[in-house]
């Protein structure tokens, strides 16, 4: 283990946001997303165009908001239009190059259900639901999903198809019309998954510093497969788990009510 003592999740984290570019226009979703694309922001990838459901366009903000209807997203930024001006002219018009999702159960070709746990119509859990997720999913020009690995949460079927990834896998997407790439990248808190290019299949392209085959395998309710060179993530720099941690107890403290430290725009500590 490093010398700066990392959590799976800040890998994870910081996995994921290494992924982004400065180019890339993000629709984000909420949560581990989130913070993702905000430490890219905040790091490496200062000019990209994060964009989040609720209309924010180029938004830019201080602590990560609690949904997408936080007054953070407005307050910071550039614009922020109509949801159906955001979905019929940014989203479905191409314009959005990375689909940023996360998932609560995601199968092996990267089809995802946030919205229902057990039988449709007596759930045992029901989910949040998709939102703007099936069509992010298929209208952005490709898809990024990051989600801590469990055996629950990745599953060789998934009990509803909210978001469509590869469906069967192979050509599935493209015999139903959807022209764009669909999930792409899949970063969990143990490793790094690219999909096959033929099969579609989730892949394990990287593991994580210290994962071993068998933890990755463990957590996970299909059969993993590995890429023939494997290859191991870098661990995260001080920077990156420096602006990755300022910028969760700036949320802490913000979601408890508290001041925090340093107000935006003041030199005062």
């Amino acid at each position: 283990m490093s010398e700066l003592g990392f959590t799976p999740d800040e890998m994870m984290t910081i996995a994921a946001s290494r992924a982004l570019k400065g180019d890339d226009v993000c629709f984000v979703g909420i949560g581990a997303p989130s913070a993702a694309c905000n430490v890219a922001r905040l790091t490496h990838a200062p000019e990209i165009t994060l964009i989040y459901e609720s209309g924010t366009i180029g938004t830019a903000p201080d602590v990560l908001p609690l949904s997408i209807g936080d007054g953070e997203l407005c307050d910071t930024a550039v614009t922020t239009v109509s949801v159906p001006e955001m979905f019929r002219y940014w989203l479905q018009g191409g314009r959005i190059s990375i689909g940023f999702l996360g998932a609560a159960q995601l199968d092996k070709f990267g089809n995802i259900n946030t919205t229902v746990i057990g039988d449709y119509a007596h759930p045992k859990t029901r989910l949040p639901g998709g939102g703007g997720a099936p069509e992010i999913a298929t209208s952005s020009r490709e898809i990024y999903i990051t989600m801590a690995q469990s055996k629950r949460g990745m599953v060789d079927k998934i009990d509803f198809y909210t978001s469509f990834g590869h469906g069967d896998g192979g050509d599935h997407r493209q015999r139903l019309g959807i022209d764009t790439k669909g999930p792409t990248l899949l970063v969990t808190d143990l490793a790094i998954w690219k999909p096959d290019p033929d099969t579609k299949e989730f892949t394990v392209v990287s593991l994580h510093p210290g994962v071993t085959r068998d933890v990755v395998q463990e957590s996970c309710g299909w059969t993993v497969k590995f890429a023939d060179t494997l290859e191991e993530t870098p661990e995260p720099t001080e920077l990156e788990l420096k602006t990755l941690r300022d910028l969760k107890a700036r949320t802490d403290a913000a979601h408890k009510g508290e001041a925090v430290g340093a107000k935006r725009g003041s030199k005062d500590g």
